[in-house]
């Protein structure tokens, strides 16, 4: 796929997914003999991976060293399985947060609606 194709696939800029590959976040994209970047069934996989990723919150910064660590090969399995569980503790605490948030925009809703919020005047 070019990526113009994977661009509008994952809604994804194309800058960004240039980005992307230039700072370690996805691998190295496969390229035609001219230079073109054309991204296979794995590579798209990495796009897709880290968009989720991006869209939960994980910071840049693990996900590059995620995808090092990947780079090194199978005696990196450990390292990577501890860092994504890093991340997940990290996700499962902003859930947490964001429940309650939205627990209490749930009653101040519905302190509106039964019309107990008003300014005295």
């Amino acid at each position: 796929m070019t990526i113009a194709e994977v661009s509008r696939k994952y809604e994804i800029s194309a800058d960004t997914l240039r980005y992307y590959e230039r700072i370690g976040l996805i691998p190295p994209v496969p390229r035609t003999r001219s230079g073109i970047r054309d991204y296979d069934e794995t590579s798209c996989g990495w796009v897709e991976l880290m968009k989720c990723m991006r869209a939960a919150g994980v910071q840049i910064e693990a996900l590059i060293e995620y995808v090092a660590l990947y780079r090194q090969g199978n005696q990196t399995l450990e390292a990577r399985k501890q860092l994504l569980m890093r991340q997940r503790d990290l996700l499962t605490s902003r859930i947490t947060d964001m429940q309650a948030s939205l627990e209490r925009l749930d009653r101040k809703i519905q302190l509106y609606e039964q019309g107990k919020m008003y300014v005295e005047e």
